[in-house]
């Protein structure tokens, strides 16, 4: 996915304050935008927050149906430095290109997994054998040590998955009541999905010096008797051992957290970078067509998306 963001002046607070003995949520509006053709709902980075753990963006993609003539998703040729692109596919069917040279079609129920390191470029292009699309993409911000990572693309069809009280949980990343995910990671993190086929109310234990944010994908669940809002992040900061979630049938909620990774992100266009001057060096390179990113095959240089002006002088 490409990424615009020019607010600097997000929260880096990691505490969400306890008034009269209640634990209060930070709630972070979704901003609805337009990629590859399709509308989604951001709600990393924002004003209000810009990481939770390094989760540092958040697309909701979906639900749509594609009718007619329509082309449905399709982003050309765009590079990738110092993150993990991580798609979690709920329907339709997303093919995947990149510049490895890995080609991959993601169904239900999968992650694919790309570690852009030192730069990758890739493509995405729905297909329209299956009409419709609904997907969270996020990224995951590499810690400082391993920004310059040799890339690489994985792909997992199998994760773990159980019910509990109604609903299916789906372990994405990291280890979750005795559950742990094959998915590759640089940091601690965990990832959640939550799908209720009945009413159901879950008390899900947490890690005190994690932090966690829950995005409700749909339906309206209930976090401890506050009224929970679709496309709206609810940011839980550090400090809970557990928290306690209603919710109605239907409903779905994605429930992301991590170790503060305690150290400055920058996001610019589809960069992530420690500092500016990595952050310029990386679009000299991809507007002058270096060899840094590779070549997406299949696709020509006309199609390759291009980043605004950076923002800063360098």
């Amino acid at each position: 996915m490409s990424n615009l963001i020019k607010d600097a002046s997000a929260s880096s607070s990691l505490d969400c304050p306890v008034v009269e003995g209640r634990r209060q949520v930070q709630h972070v509006a979704a901003r609805v935008a337009d990629v590859g053709g399709i509308p989604i709902h951001r709600v990393l980075p924002s004003r209000q927050r810009r990481l939770v753990g390094a989760w540092c963006f958040l697309d909701h993609a979906g639900p749509v149906v594609f009718r007619g003539d329509s082309r449905g998703m399709r982003v050309g040729p765009h590079p990738h430095t110092g993150l993990q692109t991580f798609t979690w596919m709920i329907a339709g069917e997303v093919l995947h290109r990149d510049s490895l040279g890995s080609e991959q079609v993601i169904r239900p129920g999968q992650v694919n997994l790309m570690t852009a390191g030192r730069g990758i470029s890739h493509t995405e292009e729905s297909l329209l054998e299956d009409p419709q699309l609904h997907a969270a993409q996020l990224w995951i911000a590499l810690p400082y040590a391993h920004r310059h990572t040799v890339p690489r693309f994985d792909h997992y069809p199998d994760l773990p998955v159980w019910r509990e009280e109604g609903v299916t949980l789906t372990l994405l990343v990291g280890e979750f009541a005795g559950h742990e995910a094959p998915t590759l990671s640089f940091s601690p993190l965990v990832g959640l999905d939550l799908d209720a086929e009945s009413d159901a109310t879950l008390r899900l234990p947490l890690r005190p010096e994690f932090e966690y944010a829950l995005l409700p994908l749909e339906g309206q669940p209930t976090l401890e008797g506050e009224a929970l809002v679709t496309d709206e992040l609810a940011y839980l900061g550090r400090g809970r051992d557990a928290l306690e979630l209603a919710l109605p049938a239907g409903a779905r909620v994605l429930l992301l957290g991590g170790e503060p990774l305690g150290e400055e992100v920058l996001i610019w266009w589809n960069f992530v970078g420690h500092s500016k001057a990595e952050i310029a060096e990386a679009q000299r390179e991809w507007e002058a067509g270096g060899e840094r990113f590779g070549r997406v095959a299949g696709f020509s240089d006309d199609e390759r998306l291009m980043p605004p002006p950076l923002p800063w002088r360098v």
